[in-house]
């Protein structure tokens, strides 16, 4: 299972992608069909086995799933950000887990966890207003959308396990072949089609240009085989740690490695990074890290009959195993 390197350099290459073409759209459809690629290749020499079939209950038992995958924005909030204020543009993932995890798992958070989703909240508050560097409003707009996106994702895809019997390999077999498929009509509506011909026939169409450089065609090749093959092993990496822990568990791990991404976007592009940007990402993932400490307190202390009278949680692992409040599904 890849480790946070792998997602973090992912990060990196879509970034080097997205600055030389105006085609995200296209870019992901080019990614998911690497991995579906890749899926059939290990199916075929035996490494995975994978399912063949589709019938109407399993498109319509995914097609949440399926929906939110195609439409989590992140390539646009990297096209219109810089990779440094990566993390910041979706710093509200964990209160919106959070709050996610309440709707749909009906799992109370604790005063302590909200207390932590303030912090984070705050963190992400100082980078908006107050980072010297120029921020793109459209750019920033994409990551808050993104992270609501994304936290509503790791519930419906703990709930559309069922739908494959529990199998997490299965599920993102599935989830990556679906989109693939969704992603070609939407591809057209949003227009990428000139910008497509002007990519493959345009005037750089040339994959080894004569000055020694890279052409935006060979960027976008080699960045697509490169965060396709990242895709296909961190979307198996990501929905058996979804499967395996809780969806906010899972989301710390991505709030990590988007500090890391910010880090290396700095050293990768030249980008700046001024001390409210520093601050907010700082303050971020002390929330995190706090939020990281209150779950694993509250997983090891026992409920008592004295404090369930006084503030009746739901966990949520209690919740994914069964008990508690009956569930009502990224």
């Amino acid at each position: 299972m890849p480790g946070p390197s792998s997602k973090t350099t992912g990060y990196s290459f879509n970034k080097w992608v997205l600055q030389t073409t105006t085609v995200p759209l296209f870019f992901l459809f080019t990614q998911l069909v690497i991995a579906v690629v890749l899926f059939l290749a290990s199916h075929a020499v035996g490494l995975v086995q994978i399912p063949l079939y589709i019938d109407g209950q399993l498109i319509r038992g995914l097609a949440a799933t399926v929906g939110l995958n195609v439409v989590g924005l992140s390539n646009f909030t990297l096209k219109y950000v810089d990779a440094s204020f990566y993390q910041v543009a979706r710093g509200l993932l964990l209160p919106f887990t959070v709050a996610t995890s309440y709707l749909f798992l009906h799992s109370r958070p604790s005063l302590r966890i909200l207390l932590s989703c303030s912090v984070v909240t705050l963190g992400f508050f100082i980078g908006v207003f107050l980072d010297a560097i120029p921020i793109s409003s459209l750019g920033l707009a994409f990551g808050v959308t993104s992270s609501a996106i994304t936290a509503v994702h790791s519930v419906v895809i703990k709930k559309s396990l069922e739908v494959v019997h529990g199998s997490a390999m299965h599920l993102s077999w599935y989830t990556n072949l679906f989109s693939a498929v969704l992603m070609i009509p939407l591809v057209i509506l949003a227009g990428e089609l000139p910008g497509i011909t002007e990519l493959f026939f345009g005037e750089t169409v040339a994959v080894f240009p004569a000055d020694g450089g890279l052409s935006p065609l060979s960027t976008f090749i080699w960045g697509s085989l490169i965060t396709g093959s990242f895709g296909f092993l961190m979307s198996v990496a990501s929905v058996l740690s979804i499967k395996v822990t809780s969806p906010i568990t899972h989301m710390i791990s991505s709030a990590v490695r988007g500090v890391a991404a910010s880090l290396l976007g700095m050293w990768l592009f030249n980008e700046l990074l001024s001390g409210g940007r520093i601050s907010s990402i700082a303050v971020i993932l002390a929330g995190s890290i706090y939020y990281t400490w209150v779950k694993h307190v509250e997983s090891q202390a026992p409920r008592s009959d004295a404090n369930s009278t006084k503030y009746e949680r739901v966990p949520l692992e209690d919740v994914e195993v069964g008990n508690g409040t009956p569930v009502k599904p990224e």
